[in-house]
């Protein structure tokens, strides 16, 4: 047995459980650097004419079409790891896992670096697209099942902290990667080369750092004074576990597939348009000369997005350890079906200060789905395979992260072909965007506890299961 084994991993007598979220957080503001990864799209698609001023590149530059690419295959493996790995997750334990996504994401920037310098766009999808992507998958879900092992009092705030991280990982990579640039712009690579090879570097440190800090709890371990609650009837908590397999056929993990789906599709459409869209909807023409949202202005925008992303994915799913799972999506889709059919108004009235407002609210809530989903999960199916069901859970991620953003600038460009001015273009995207709000609510409406015939019998407790 080697030391990233499970067994090597087990937390002896007296062990401070409070040392799991930071060695979670270590990995997950590592991988959340992916959120950033736009601060290189330009640099990237310069690297031939040298002049990231230029509004042109020289012949033989990549377009950002093709340099976009990167994020959205990285993103793809994102989902597509974690779904194929999900049991491997769960059997291996967090530490080999944790090992393996940090070479793999850390890797991944080494082979993109590599291709920077050859100007082979293929090795640097291969490199921060597929291989850092199938990092980024492991990564993601590797401490969400030991932390609600852990915490069983506390599954929704243990699964916060740690996935916050993930939505606060571009407040370090974004700066981190801008101020790296400029340091060594005369590489020959605008300093995306090197950038490259200090981050994987940096990274690697840090995600292994929790990689060793993390342990598993032994065998029957609580904490003091914990008693799981009695399984009333009709309960939304069940003290019984569902294997992976037998969770991907009940009604309940296609009902929460559509819930994740539809509560990432209305956001993430809109954070990868917001820069655009604030500057369109509130111009110059709209506001007068000189008063409207200036290009830097969207970009504090965007942060402020950001930063609601993350504070939500502590604040909601600390909310649902409260209040319960069901109740929290309740709320974010009945508020988030309001606000997006409210978004026009505030348009039309030329109210900013609301419009901001609103779409801080909007993304606080996109990113408390996210980290509510895991402890929603456990209610449901139970902590045995857990790690595994989010793992494919996260599928709807994948799908999702194509439909929103095709969504928003498909309708925004149709509307400006028929000849609507841009701050008016959004309207009937944001009117759709409420309706997939209102099925959200719909399919959460239906979530039940889960039938006793998918139940696992006594050895279910076990990470390894008989359908594995």
């Amino acid at each position: 047995m080697g030391i990233l084994d499970r067994e090597h991993s087990v937390a002896g007598p007296g062990w401070n459980r409070w040392l799991v979220p930071p060695a979670a957080l270590a990995l997950h503001l590592s991988i959340g650097q992916i959120y950033a990864y736009s601060v290189f799209n330009k640099p990237l698609s310069r690297l031939v004419s040298g002049d990231v001023s230029a509004e042109t590149g020289a012949p033989g530059d990549w377009s950002l079409f093709q340099v976009g690419l990167i994020f959205s295959v990285a993103l793809f493996f994102l989902g597509a790891s974690s779904a194929l790995f999900g049991k491997w997750v769960e059997r291996e334990g967090p530490r080999k896992t944790m090992v393996a996504s940090a070479l793999l994401f850390c890797g991944g920037f080494f082979i993109a670096a590599l291709g920077v310098k050859l100007h082979a766009l293929w090795l640097v999808i291969l490199g921060n697209g597929v291989i850092g992507g199938i990092g980024l998958g492991l990564g993601y879900i590797s401490p969400v099942s030991t932390l609600i092992k852990w915490f069983p009092d506390r599954p929704g705030l243990a699964t916060g902290m740690a996935i916050m991280g993930f939505g606060g990982g571009a407040l370090i990579g974004s700066p981190l990667g801008t101020a790296l640039m400029a340091q060594f712009a005369g590489d020959g690579t605008l300093g995306v080369g090197s950038t490259f090879l200090i981050m994987g570097a940096v990274y690697l440190l840090f995600m292994l750092f929790g990689a060793f800090l993390v342990r598993v709890p032994a065998e029957g371990w609580a904490p003091a004074g914990y008693v799981p609650k009695a399984n009333a009837a009709g309960s939304m908590i069940s003290n019984h576990n569902v294997l992976v397999d037998q969770a991907f056929r009940t009604p309940q993990f296609w009902l929460l597939f559509a819930v994740l789906f539809l509560n990432v599709t209305a956001g993430i459409g809109v954070l990868g348009q917001a820069s655009v869209m604030i500057q369109e909807m509130f111009s110059d023409r709209v506001l007068g000369a000189g008063n409207g949202v200036t290009a830097a202005a969207a970009a504090g925008f965007v942060g402020l997005l950001s930063i609601f992303n993350m504070a939500g994915r502590f604040f909601w799913s600390s909310t649902s350890d409260r209040i319960g799972r069901k109740p929290t999506y309740m709320i974010f889709f009945a508020l988030g079906a309001v606000l997006y059919f409210l978004i026009p108004l505030f348009g039309n009235l030329a109210s900013l200060p609301l419009f901001v407002a609103g779409f801080c609210v909007i993304l606080s809530m996109y990113g408390g789905g996210f980290a509510t989903i895991p402890a929603y999960l456990r209610d449901m199916f139970g902590t045995a395979n857990v790690g595994a069901i989010h793992g494919r859970l996260l599928l709807a991620w994948s799908a999702a992260a194509i439909v929103g953003p095709t969504l928003v600038n498909g309708f925004r460009d149709s509307q400006i072909r028929a000849g609507i001015p841009a701050a008016q273009a959004y309207s009937t995207v944001m009117y759709i965007m409420a309706g997939l709000l209102v099925a959200g609510f719909m399919a959460n409406l239906l979530v039940r506890p889960v039938a006793s015939r998918y139940w696992a019998d006594s050895r279910a407790g076990q990470p390894v299961a008989a359908d594995d």
